[in-house]
């Protein structure tokens, strides 16, 4: 007997499955969405040049008025920060709070000598450079100090999270880490025989990678070590890169070193990865999330190169300019450098991004949303800044 097809039957499965495909469909694309957003951190900086990497803007360079230029009485022995969209500025008897419109919020008196001043999350870490004093603290109050009766402060670090690290002499030992939380509790210690040059927080400050000086057949060397705080061994410990380590800063894969005569990354297994020699006198450098910069004046040669690098495994790309190089700072995968007269943004692939042209008396600058902040001899300006 042959078989029956219902025809309406038939019709209505073939419009059921549409109607599921095309659910499936529109299930599939929120999934997608919804994962773009979750990670646009990671992705967005990154597309956002595509199309416009031969656009440069070209910014006005015209200073701010109102509450601009902010008068500085101790001349160029002033330090300037931003943090959480405010500045903070040190003089030899204050530490002063503005927010990014100039206006004066707080001004707090301090009695260190040979004062350092560093931020994060938006506090401030003041501390004695081969003193015994420090304190931790923002606009409203003091959070903690310490005082380190017997021992001198090396230097000291400051972590969005809130944490601080302080290095001091050791009776016993090269030198001695603590590591505070936010409320100044010791939750780290750490005795070390070879000199610490300088740390940086990782893994949202529940480790740190630290810098050690050392000689080895008769050359400085900087070896790398990644700790974390809740574990007595280290993770590793990178063989020594071929310079004077001035910084080093960590990231989520390794870590890189900025040196007096050259740079370099070592990777997450603790193995030198790259290595940069400079051609010249090491000016300044910069590194965030991994990219990482470096500018060099060879004033014999009138040669003035800022070096980039993208990855722990890229070469560097060097970007030859015309006049000598002052300053150099990494914001939102960009690398910001200033020479006399100008201040430029690259992208890791070499593009001219963006442009100003500036007085060439300016010893330096700070990068924040909208603005670039020039640091002068006993001032601060402040010029509307688009990349």
């Amino acid at each position: 007997m042959p078989k029956v097809y219902d025809v309406v039957d038939e019709k209505n499965q073939m419009k059921r499955r549409k109607r599921l495909r095309r659910l499936m469909l529109i299930m599939l694309a929120a999934a997608v969405v919804t994962g773009l957003y979750f990670t646009r951190d990671k992705w967005y900086n990154k597309l956002r040049g595509i199309g416009e990497q031969y656009r440069t803007i070209v910014n006005s360079g015209q200073l701010a008025e109102g509450n601009f230029p902010i008068e500085v009485s101790s001349g160029a022995d002033y330090q300037l920060s931003l943090t959480d969209r405010k500045m903070i500025l040190l003089s030899d008897t204050y530490t002063y709070y503005y927010d990014t419109d100039g206006a004066l919020k707080k001004r707090r008196q301090h009695t260190y000598t040979n004062t350092v001043l560093r931020t994060a999350g938006g506090r401030a870490l003041l501390y004695e450079q081969g003193g015994n004093d420090l304190s931790v603290e923002d606009e409203d109050q003091v959070f903690y100090t310490k005082t380190y009766a017997k021992k001198q402060i090396l230097f000291a670090r400051l972590s969005e999270e809130g944490y601080a690290a302080v290095v001091t002499t050791s009776d016993n030992y090269n030198c001695e880490l603590k590591v505070y939380d936010k409320r100044g509790k010791v939750i780290y210690g750490r005795q070390c025989i070879e000199r610490v040059s300088d740390l940086s927080f990782i893994n949202g400050s529940k480790g740190c990678v630290l810098g050690y000086i050392s000689a080895e057949n008769g050359q400085l060397v900087t070896k790398v070590q990644r700790i974390s705080f809740t574990e007595k061994q280290e993770h590793w410990t990178s063989p020594g890169l071929n310079t004077l380590g001035l910084n080093v800063c960590g990231y989520e894969s390794g870590a890189f070193v900025i040196g007096a005569d050259a740079c370099g990354y070592v990777d997450d297994n603790g193995q030198i990865s790259s290595y940069y020699s400079y051609d010249g006198e090491y000016v300044a450098g910069a590194s965030e999330d991994g990219n990482s910069a470096v500018i060099v004046n060879n004033d014999d040669r009138r040669k003035y190169v800022m070096a980039l690098f993208s990855d722990e495994n890229a070469e560097a790309l060097e970007i030859e300019l015309d006049e000598p190089l002052i300053d150099v700072t990494i914001y939102e995968d960009l690398a910001y450098v200033m020479c006399q007269g100008k201040i430029m943004a690259y992208d890791f692939r070499g593009g001219l991004r963006s442009i100003a042209d500036v007085s060439d008396s300016y010893t330096g600058f700070v990068r924040s949303d909208d603005h670039i902040f020039l640091k002068g001899y006993n001032k601060i300006d402040r010029i509307d800044y688009e990349s």
